[in-house]
């Protein structure tokens, strides 16, 4: 991993005045960090804690009331800045009587592509987040997660060399979630910079390189997910299958060297792994099935 800055937030302070007597509402205090070329960043949080104030910061909607923010060593109201950054909001707003492949058109030329451009890249787009078969579908005719896959094929149309992503997995289902989360693990093998704001942390663990977590604007903690994950009093060892005798023998040596076996059993894998291996299996005994069926008749 590169170790190039791309987003530097240094003492970055936010006050709001709220009520009738303007009371100060701190937001974001003192909060620093830097994000680097090629990494996907996690920006964790429970509501209120500061994520979407750091977000609106970055994109020059809200101006600092202290502290310095740069993206690329430029202001983030720079012109420079919005050429080279894509945005996916926590709610798409697209417009509904438009289909994918004019949506995609749409935005294309506000990135400036050329119209030969445009059409390459909406259908390498439209391809990668799953939509090929509803690409001349209006938008007012897709559920959620297709409008949530459309929002992000918007985001990437002009190429952005750094991607800020809201909830980006909001209303998909597990299917829909991998593919997201295969599609930002293939932006960072492009050299591309993620910047991921999510309440899932199951998806924020899969991708992530490095994680801040904000609490009432303060920065509560910040590091590369292995190590802020690792726990120093615990120590994992994986075996093969063991038989109940091989077991109690090295239950037997740990014992004799001071340490106790805290738990013993089998290995356990994640919930998706399980889902999207019984999906696949099912289609593949519906598709041969099916196959058969033909062959017979």
């Amino acid at each position: 991993m590169s170790t190039e800055q791309v987003i530097r937030i240094s003492n970055l302070t936010k006050i709001y005045r709220s009520g009738f007597r303007a009371r100060q509402v701190k937001a974001l205090d003192s909060v620093s960090y830097d994000i680097r070329k090629g990494e996907v960043f996690g920006l964790l949080g429970p509501n209120g804690s500061g994520k979407t104030t750091t977000i609106k910061v970055l994109l020059g909607l809200l101006f600092p009331t202290a502290g310095t923010c740069t993206i690329f060593d430029k202001p983030p109201s720079d012109v420079e800045v919005k050429r080279r950054l894509g945005f996916l909001p926590e709610e798409s707003y697209l417009y509904r009587f438009l289909n994918a492949r004019e949506t995609l058109d749409f935005y294309g030329a506000l990135s400036g592509l050329t119209r030969s451009e445009r059409t390459k890249r909406s259908e390498e787009l439209i391809s990668k987040v799953g939509l090929s078969d509803a690409a001349t579908r209006p938008l007012r005719e897709f559920s959620k997660g297709m409008a949530r896959r459309m929002g992000l094929a918007a985001c990437l149309i002009g190429d952005p060399e750094l991607v800020i992503l809201d909830e980006p997995t909001s209303g998909l289902d597990p299917i829909g979630t991998r593919e997201i989360k295969d599609l930002i693990l293939e932006l960072k093998a492009r050299g591309r910079t993620v910047l991921l704001s999510s309440h899932l942390l199951a998806d924020v663990e899969d991708v992530c390189d490095r994680i801040a977590i904000m609490a009432r604007g303060k920065l509560a903690a910040l590091g590369p997910v292995s190590e802020l994950l690792a726990r120093t009093d615990r120590l994992e060892v994986v075996f093969n299958s063991m038989s109940p005798e091989e077991i109690s023998d090295l239950t037997v040596y740990a014992q004799s060297h001071g340490h106790k076996i805290l738990a013993v059993g089998k290995q356990r894998r994640k919930l998706e792994e399980l889902f999207l291996e019984v999906v696949a299996e099912h289609a593949r005994n519906a598709s041969d099935s099916s196959n058969s069926s033909n062959h017979i008749s």
